[in-house]
């Protein structure tokens, strides 16, 4: 199968039993982004490089990154359309003697000046997609976010004219990243993988992202690993997991204990990548040094985690997944104009979620075993409440903040107290 470098390092790794860890790295300045992306490469672990785009970025205001950068703003993450190619390349070199891959992560529904910005610099590697980039994010109208999506695949094929293979990945797995049942995540991971290789791409990741309970999560990778064998087989591809991504741990000790967490889900889960958080996620963008702590902790945990050696329960993940993804393709065999059908019907709808085009009539809620289950469906054709049996009572506002500090909350409990220098701390618990 055809690889550019990002995805033919990644493929390495696993191939080593290795898993690369990767930051959510970015700045403004080009000294400082390439400063970080040398200290990714030198960590004491098998990593992918990073460069994040900022927000006027994302949002396609670049005039007001031009201006920041001529003032001295500062920026939180790197302005790749208003910094000249010449400068982009400088920063990307510092990765080069390394060998290290580096991927552009943005965040745009409308991403067409990043696409054009990534052919002139020959980055092979960036993220996103119609749905996980438009819907969360954006109140860009959804047809809009499709047909840009469509245009940007399109054109991100040129690579192939210098001899080198694209990977995109899906952002699906994430969405709104917290009180999402998994079967959503899977499904909108496959979809969007679909409409990549609709609009050419061959070589993809599909994300998912660490939730609530971790045997949960075990069966939803499981059964991405399954949708992806099935309807994505003759592609390059690979799983990508999120170390969690709502509201973090506010202890050093608890923050570490979720990162280690997932590490160990993606070992058990077979995930090729780990996209890492820092404990200082709580309060305030990490620095360097904090980026390549968190990343050589993860690769430490991975590193003693065996690889599961037995199955995972199947609770039904797998079968719900599936139906969301057949009600769409049934509405046509273009993705794009399906996925938009399925959210004008209400057959895709995302909790919480407050976008326009989204129904915004499903609602999800933690059980009392820690699980995701749905407390509302809507339209979708999925189970409500399958795993708890019985309906929940409707989500008040302080329920709501209750679910959204869960995890934070529940590590944070579980961090051993502060031990002087003679003193070992306890391990947290698996």
């Amino acid at each position: 199968m055809p690889r550019g470098p990002f995805a033919a390092a990644v493929a390495a790794a696993r191939d080593r039993g290795e898993l690369v860890v990767q930051p959510r790295m970015g700045f403004g300045d080009p000294a400082a982004m390439r400063a970080g992306l040398t200290a990714v490469a030198r960590a004491r672990a098998t990593t992918a490089g990073t460069v994040t785009l900022d927000s006027y970025t994302r949002v396609g205001d670049h005039a007001a990154a031009v201006r920041a950068l001529a003032d001295g703003s500062p920026l939180n993450g790197y302005p790749i359309v208003a910094h000249p190619m010449e400068v982009t390349r400088w920063v990307l070199a510092a990765a080069q003697p390394y060998g290290m891959p580096v991927q552009v992560r943005h965040g745009s529904a409308l991403p067409e000046e990043i696409f054009a910005a990534l052919l002139r610099t020959g980055v092979d590697a960036t993220e996103g997609g119609p749905v996980s980039y438009c819907l969360p994010y954006s109140r860009v109208p959804l047809r809009d976010a499709v047909d840009s999506w469509a245009r940007c695949c399109a054109a991100y094929t040129r690579l192939r004219d210098i001899g080198v293979e694209p990977h995109l990945e899906s952002f699906g797995g994430c969405l709104l990243g917290q009180l999402c049942p998994p079967s959503l995540l899977v499904a909108v991971a496959v979809l969007e993988g679909m409409f990549f290789r609709q609009h050419g791409l061959r070589s993809v990741s599909l994300s998912y992202a660490q939730q609530t309970c971790p045997e949960q999560d075990e069966e939803a990778l499981a059964a991405l690993h399954r949708l992806v064998d099935e309807l994505l087989p003759e592609l390059d591809s690979h799983l990508v997991l999120y170390t969690y991504m709502g509201v973090y741990p506010r202890t050093t000790e608890g923050a570490l204990g979720l990162l280690g967490a997932a590490a160990r889900l993606a070992v058990r889960g077979g995930a090729a990548r780990l996209i890492v958080k820092t404990p200082a996620e709580a309060h305030r963008i990490p620095t360097i040094e904090e980026n390549v702590a968190a990343l050589e902790h993860a690769a430490r945990v991975a590193a003693a985690e065996p690889p599961a050696t037995t199955g995972v329960e199947d609770t039904g993940i797998y079968a719900e997944a599936r139906a969301l993804v057949e009600a769409v393709l049934e509405l046509s065999p273009d993705v794009g104009v399906g996925l938009l059908r399925a959210f004008e019907r209400g057959y895709l709808d995302i909790p919480y979620c407050l976008h326009p085009d989204n129904a915004g009539q499903a609602r999800g809620y933690i059980t009392a075993g820690g699980r995701l289950a749905w407390a509302r469906a809507g339209r979708m054709p999925v189970r409500v409440d399958r795993a708890a049996g019985g309906r929940p009572a409707e989500m008040t506002s302080g329920g709501l903040l209750t679910a959204l500090s869960y995890v934070a909350d529940r590590y944070d409990r579980l961090a051993p107290p502060a031990v002087g220098p003679s003193e070992s701390a306890p391990a947290l618990p698996r």
